[in-house]
């Protein structure tokens, strides 16, 4: 499988596919190991450039699993699209996963928590592959417990740009990194739509930004209530709205459940963009 390398004339498009038990949209579709694979590469027809495979719910609440039990899930699937000509994104905290990922064929790194184990950058650096960093307020657990902030914009910035800099002091590339801010992760509505507004400021550090809001928590409040979010699977226009705002603010990548619609306002919303004014 050669690298992976970002569309030069538009936004790459990373479809979501969780092989877990619990996640908050995807969980429990996509445990057998043939149904995965097969909704992978129906991603790549559908439009995606990235499959991102996580094997370890990070939605509010969640609990662990182990190292071993993560790559009982996610080896197989990532082996099937691997073979299946499929790019492969991993989803994983933990230095081990990403390592057996990366050799069974996955091509990007998503790290949610931005090379916390301490020997995820050794794995990065050996395998030259891109890595995403992403914000997070505390762990699945406790982020959703009343997060707080002086300055929502400027503290996830500092953070983002701090690990970036800690990323190519451990020896990656800076053109292998990407960031994220963690919407949703440690996150209020406000902070969310305040980071959302702010993006170019996160943009001007110069690394690609990576939007993933499909189909969360605070999209449901807005079109909702506090109380009475609107379901998950009824957030997709919500979701399209987010991420078209978030092309037009400069991201280079989302991430997102429904690949379909999701590539087609793309599309429209280069065309829009890149049209003579």
């Amino acid at each position: 499988m050669p690298g992976f390398c970002l569309p030069p004339d538009r936004p790459a498009l990373v479809g979501v596919l969780n092989v877990t038990p619990d996640s908050f949209s995807d969980g429990g579709q996509f445990t057998k190991t043939d149904d995965a694979v097969s909704r992978g590469v129906a991603m790549m027809a559908e439009g995606a450039d990235l499959v991102d495979v996580g094997g370890e719910s990070t939605r509010p609440g969640a609990q662990p699993v182990s190292a071993a039990e993560e790559m009982d899930r996610i080896l197989p699937v990532i082996k099937g699209l691997a073979k299946a000509g499929v790019p492969v994104s991993i989803d994983t905290t933990k230095a081990n996963v990403a390592r057996a990922a990366l050799l069974a064929g996955a091509v990007v790194l998503n790290d949610i928590s931005a090379l916390a184990d301490p020997d995820m950058a050794d794995v990065a650096r050996g395998a030259g592959v891109p890595v995403c960093l992403m914000h997070r307020r505390g762990t699945p657990q406790t982020m959703q417990s009343s997060p707080e902030y002086a300055d929502v914009v400027q503290e996830v910035i500092d953070y983002l740009a701090a690990r970036a800099q800690f990323a190519q002091d451990q020896g990656i590339a800076q053109a292998c990194i990407w960031l994220d801010p963690g919407i949703g992760f440690g996150k209020t509505t406000a902070h969310n739509l305040t980071l959302l507004r702010a993006l170019p400021r996160l943009v001007a550090l110069g690394y690609p930004v990576l939007i993933g809001a499909s189909r969360k928590a605070f999209l449901g409040r807005i079109l909702g209530s506090e109380s009475e979010p609107v379901p998950v699977m009824e957030r997709e226009e919500a979701t399209l709205t987010v991420h078209t705002l978030a092309q037009a603010y400069g991201a280079r990548l989302v991430r997102t459940h429904e690949v379909r619609a999701g590539f087609r306002a793309l599309t429209v919303a280069q065309a829009v963009l890149c049209a003579s004014a």
